[in-house]
């Protein structure tokens, strides 16, 4: 009979144990199927022409929506082995990609700690603690300091849950994750800004490069108007002003190879930096540039918004600013908080772990701010100002893309133009020179009309020469304005991130 009583107020115990963690339960279902406070996220519409209004130079054409020719690697589309050897060292080397990698990682971490708040938070600590008695009072007769010591064993576990009722935590989990979406897309735009930097040293170096090939050509020539003059003025047909007028040129041009180096020099220094090395470490060999710059896949105005990663940065972060706004509103609305503990306890270690120690406790609480001096209200303006200043920031970042890709393709179309010119102007200036040649080894030119032709021809080379490198600067810029083959849909999920830090990209 005492085993079946026994048995009974264990049945009970578990009962009220068991009826205390289902109403928590149900309770839960009820939370996380409630309403949330705030502006349902759309993204706001931006200013998007229908068409570029500079065209691709002549031979070049619209991408179709499927063209593959622009990808993640669009360096390949250059046809350098070297330059497409450095590039794919800046994504792993570059130190200022590593720390957006690291910013990355950072951003994604917050996101977990968001999401724990959705969950009860357990601790525990046990305990035990020994009492001995006071002194006996005086006239106790016999008792004197032989009180026992009272020893106290427990080991609670406590439980303390702030239900989401009104969605802030779900907007804080999700407006972190978009932020780490936001962050991705800097990841992104941060490979891509330093693979172009590197793009565009690289051919400026090799655009020295021609410099110094055309500088040394030129010393060469000079070198033998020189000697050619000296004959002559041996023979007493030119004059001692026409040999140091030689001599002066030729000089010159010396001086001007000379002081190539020192650009060539920075220029090889800077790629070191950017694929992560010491400048002692890196040698690029010298190379004229000789090709002239690729097609690139020019697509329709609107698919910029999904192939800039600057602009999905700045729409993600935009996202993120509209769950402050509901953040902010749902400070308006009671706070509910339960908690709860369960445990074991015991004046004796040996009795500790029985159904005896056993004990429970649970609670909630209610609160709701009545009178804050227009706090709250202050806080959803500043989250509406904020968003607002977001979405000016959206726009001017979508307007600047379209500047940029527009700016590029009027400087190629135009370098083009002005490259044929200049090649004509370089044909003209070298038929003068052997005119004028012609006519000082025949006597009737002075020396200072071949200088003047040889300057002039110089000029119009070392135009054709920069003409060159621009051109490949300007493919180059051209490339990264269109987003150099990135796509938004390569961010991760905001869902799967909200759901877990493990479905992020590493």
């Amino acid at each position: 009979m005492r085993k079946m009583c026994k048995l009974n107020r264990q049945c009970k115990g578990l009962s009220v144990l068991g009826a205390a963690f289902l109403s928590a339960a149900l309770l839960g279902v009820v939370v996380l199927s409630g309403c949330m406070v705030g502006p349902s996220y759309k993204r706001p519409p931006a200013p998007a022409p229908t068409a570029f209004r500079e065209k691709p130079p002549d031979g070049w054409k619209e991408a179709e929506p499927n063209d593959a020719a622009l990808k993640g690697k669009w360096w390949e589309i250059y046809n350098d082995p070297k330059l497409n050897e450095l590039e794919e060292q800046v994504s792993i080397s570059n130190q200022n990609v590593l720390q957006a990698e690291a910013q990355y990682r950072s951003a994604r971490a917050q996101v977990q700690i968001a999401r724990s708040a959705l969950f009860p938070t357990v601790s525990a600590g046990p305990s035990a603690n020994a009492q001995k008695g006071g002194a006996t009072p005086a006239g106790a007769a016999g008792l004197g300091n032989s009180k026992p010591i009272i020893t106290a064993y427990e080991i609670p576990f406590d439980i303390s849950w702030q239900p989401d009722l009104w969605g802030s935590i779900r907007r804080s989990v999700r407006g972190n994750a978009e932020t780490a979406q936001a962050t991705e897309a800097q990841l992104e735009n941060a490979k891509l800004t330093y693979q172009a930097d590197l793009a565009q040293d690289y051919f400026q170096l090799h655009g020295t490069d021609g410099d110094i090939a055309l500088l040394q050509s030129t010393v060469d020539s000079y070198t033998g108007f020189l000697k050619l003059t000296q004959a002559r003025h041996q023979s007493g047909v030119a004059s001692g002003a026409d040999v140091a007028q030689a001599e002066t040129q030729l000089d010159s041009a010396k001086e001007q190879l000379i002081d190539f180096g020192v650009a060539r020099a920075q220029y090889e220094h800077a790629v070191a930096i950017l694929i992560g090395k010491a400048p002692a470490e890196v040698t690029i060999a010298p190379q004229v540039i000789k090709t002239e710059p690729p097609q690139v896949p020019v697509a329709m105005p609107s698919t910029l918004l999904e192939r800039r990663p600057d602009i999905a940065a700045a729409e993600r972060q935009m996202a993120a600013l509209n769950e402050q706004v509901g953040i902010a509103q749902s400070a308006y609305y009671p706070t509910v908080s339960l908690s709860g503990g369960i445990g074991l306890a015991s004046s004796s270690f040996l009795s500790l772990f029985t159904w005896a120690g056993r004990f429970w406790q649970a609670g909630g609480s209610v609160s709701q701010t009545l009178y804050d001096a227009g706090k709250r209200r202050g806080q959803v303006e500043v989250a509406k100002a904020n968003f607002d200043a977001s979405l000016a920031g959206y726009r001017e970042t979508v307007l600047t893309a379209f500047q940029q890709v527009e700016d590029q393709l009027a400087a190629l179309r135009i370098l083009e133009q002005e490259t044929g010119a200049t090649q004509e102007t370089v044909r003209a200036a070298q038929t003068a020179l052997d005119i004028t040649v012609a006519q000082y080894k025949a006597g009737t030119a002075n020396y200072l009309q071949v200088e003047t032709q040889q300057t002039a021809l110089f000029a119009e080379q070392e135009a054709l020469v920069n003409l060159q490198t621009r051109r490949m600067v300007s493919s180059v810029q051209l490339v990264e304005a269109l987003g150099g083959g990135w796509d938004a849909s390569q961010l991760p999920d905001v869902h799967v991130l909200s759901a877990s830090d493990r479905g992020a990209k590493n």
